[in-house]
């Protein structure tokens, strides 16, 4: 009969193997898919939470908030540098920027302690120190560092006592101290900069004060190469006073120098786009761990004033200096896109 070939043809049963691996296909799909649900949740989420300041930080803390601040310092790191959440300190000034010079407002001023009275400003040719001879470290050291590298890195130079200044070390001071020698003026941006010769400057240990490895190595170091490797490249010429603050009640020295161990150390970043300043300030313990965001370290430089008893930017007027030193940004600076790789590079040295 028409039809009877077709009608009596069994269909193909499905095979129980095929089924199996449907079923295993499916659910490994929907783990992954609800594995990136709760990391983007978890990311979104904690974002939210690390972009808050850091006294509500420490006042929210919690075994729940932990979480958080594991993905969201993470997911930080890449939205604040394309720039899609967090804000920046930035007002409008009509005054040129000072291109090639050290200091973008003058120098620091001592106002009070727990700064030292005897702080001596040495000039070099591309940067300053405030040399403290009662601590036998720099209090602060002044540097900029503009956006074209004319140099390649240069194999480091030894340290050197530096007999041009009043009670410097000499360069073994810190050997089996469990400090590192932490440089102020960092290597880096200035061999790039400006060269070997000013570069075995900064190895000059009137440049040095005694960091923890952690410190020096971490989140210091790598803020130092943001500074030098990637926000000069989106904001031209930049200016940066790195410093320490040395309170009474933590007082240390280093046996056998009498050298003074800071129990903190800051950063101010500065830079000018035409008619716009931004600045960025940070401050870090001297037990500071390896591998910390420094987005949670963002503090104002009203903040740093009142806690150095130093006076930065005292050049400025009134009418800028105010609201720059009080407005606390949110994140840190973004980048370019193009930087992007780099950073992360740098985040996972």
């Amino acid at each position: 009969m028409p039809g009877s070939k077709h009608k009596n043809q069994k269909a193909t049963p499905k095979k129980k193997g095929e089924n199996r691996k449907t079923k295993f296909r499916r659910k490994v799909s929907w783990v992954a898919l609800s594995v990136a649900g709760i990391w983007f949740a978890l990311s979104a989420i904690g974002d939210w939470y690390v972009h808050h300041p850091r006294e509500w930080l420490a006042g929210n803390k919690s075994v729940f908030t932990r979480p958080l601040e594991y993905f969201g310092y993470r997911f930080a790191v890449i939205t604040d540098a394309i720039g899609l959440t967090g804000h920046d300190t930035v007002y409008s000034f009509d005054e040129p920027a000072p291109e090639g010079r050290i200091f973008f407002a003058g120098a620091p001023v001592r106002v009070k302690a727990p700064a030292p009275e005897d702080i001596v400003t040495i000039v070099r040719n591309e940067f300053a120190v405030g040399w403290s001879p009662s601590l036998k470290h720099p209090v602060w050291a002044a540097y900029h560092v503009t956006p074209q590298v004319r140099h390649e890195d240069a194999d480091r130079p030894n340290f050197q006592k530096d007999r041009g200044v009043k009670n410097s070390p000499p360069a073994n001071a810190y050997a089996h101290s469990g400090y590192d020698r932490g440089h102020m003026v960092p290597n880096h941006a200035i061999v790039t900069r400006y060269g070997a010769e000013e570069q075995k400057l900064t190895f000059l240990m009137s440049n040095i004060a005694p960091q923890r490895a952690s410190l020096n190595r971490g989140v210091w170091r790598e803020l130092e190469h943001r500074i030098a490797d990637l926000w000069s490249r989106k904001y031209g010429e930049l200016w940066v006073i790195a410093g320490n603050v040395s309170e009474p009640h933590y007082k240390q020295t280093i046996s056998g120098y009498g050298i003074d161990v800071p129990n903190s150390f800051y950063m101010i970043i500065v830079g000018q786009s035409g008619d716009e300043v931004r600045s960025l300030a940070l401050l870090f313990e001297q037990e500071t761990p390896y591998g910390i965001y420094p987005l949670a370290n963002i503090v104002t430089i009203g903040e740093l004033e009142e806690k150095t008893g130093l006076d930065f930017l005292s050049e400025l007027p009134k009418f800028i200096q105010r609201p720059l030193e009080s407005d606390r940004p949110t994140r840190l600076w973004p980048i370019r896109l193009r930087d992007i790789f780099k950073l992360i590079s740098l985040r996972c040295e």
